[in-house]
């Protein structure tokens, strides 16, 4: 396992976004890149190379596992942003690769047997998934933080019938890329947050998030640590220092969290043994409201303040950057800008 190149990486003074997008919409031909495993895997490559880093990062694209979802469970995938499930599934049967995921898989292969970068593979979290299939999540989760189960509502057995099927889908995704020669997975679980699971609730209780959330990440974990992959965990929503600490005992090589929290403040949740990486405003990297001078400061003060802190720290991007159609130029001098600090 790697864990020892993101602590060397941190200790260099590391700085990378996650840019495959912006490196890709360079590109006339996108839609065909997305497919071929090869190309993609030398977008990948190209990304790396252009921003300085030893990490070969996939695109964060959390729509693949559902389309997989819909093709296995004969729903429209072509619908894959809008459709949503009005009824318990039916357990699906294997899951099929879908054309985009086996090129991901081809993509890290790749990189692994072409490059000497260090392949990543990335995909979805099984909460975040389930929150995709249903038209309205937060109910049902508040309705089993007050005690009821799929028993009592029908609401809270379809949440439970969905995030069981996607734990099973995921998984397989995950197993496809350590084969592929992934090295560390970014599992992004953005919906793991206060939108989705009450304060006033996690007051009194974590039982239903360590069930809802905790559980299947710690059966992710498990598989990859028997496939010898690091876990780096994705959560960019509005979190609580308790929600940082559970999502710490998962020991991950790296922690990547919004630019809701304080970094320097989570360097005494998170153990030294996991890299924090973050936070700049990357989803603002469009808007001219954000300066390349207020991307400097934000980054002098986050170099600063995790200095201070002693922590392993590389200095990176809140989520993707994604490249916008004529904003590319303003979002590039703003990485640029963060590279440089």
């Amino acid at each position: 396992m790697i864990r020892s190149v993101f602590l060397d990486l941190a200790a260099s003074g590391h700085r990378v976004p996650i840019g495959t997008h912006l490196v890709l919409h360079t590109r006339p031909d996108t839609e065909a890149i997305l497919l071929d495993g090869a190309g993609l895997g030398g977008v990948i490559a190209e990304t790396a190379e252009r921003f300085r880093t030893p990490l070969a990062i996939p695109l964060m694209d959390l729509t693949l596992e559902k389309a997989a979802m819909l093709g296995a469970m004969d729903a429209p995938a072509a619908e894959v942003d809008s459709f949503h499930f009005d009824q318990s599934p039916a357990p699906p049967g294997a899951l099929r690769i879908t054309p985009r995921m086996q090129a991901v898989c081809d993509a890290i292969a790749h990189v692994d047997s072409k490059t000497s970068l260090v392949p990543c593979g990335i995909g979805i979290g099984p909460f975040s998934l389930m929150t995709k299939l249903v038209r309205d999540p937060i109910t049902p989760v508040f309705l089993a933080g007050t005690g009821m189960t799929g028993e009592d509502e029908p609401e809270v057995a379809a949440i439970e019938g969905f995030l069981a099927v996607s734990i099973e889908i995921i998984l397989s995704y995950f197993a496809a890329q350590a084969d592929a020669g992934a090295k560390a997975i970014i599992v992004c679980e953005p919906a793991a947050n206060i939108v989705y699971f009450s304060p006033n609730q996690l007051a009194e209780s974590f039982e239903i998030f360590d069930r809802y959330v905790m559980s299947p990440m710690r059966r992710i974990k498990k598989l990859l640590d028997a496939r010898g992959v690091d876990l780096i965990f994705h959560d960019c929503g509005e979190l609580t220092n308790e929600m940082v600490a559970r999502f710490s005992t998962l020991d991950p090589a790296m922690m990547s969290l919004g630019c809701s929290r304080r970094l320097w403040e989570d360097a005494a949740i998170v153990p030294k043994t996991t890299v924090l990486y973050g936070n700049l405003p990357t989803k603002k990297f469009y808007s001219p409201q954000l300066t390349v001078a207020d991307v400097e400061s934000l980054s002098r003060e986050l170099v600063d303040k995790m200095r201070a802190t002693g922590h392993p720290f590389i200095l990176g991007s809140e989520c993707d950057v994604l490249s916008v159609p004529g904003s590319e130029e303003e979002i590039l001098a703003k990485v640029d800008a963060f590279m440089k600090i």
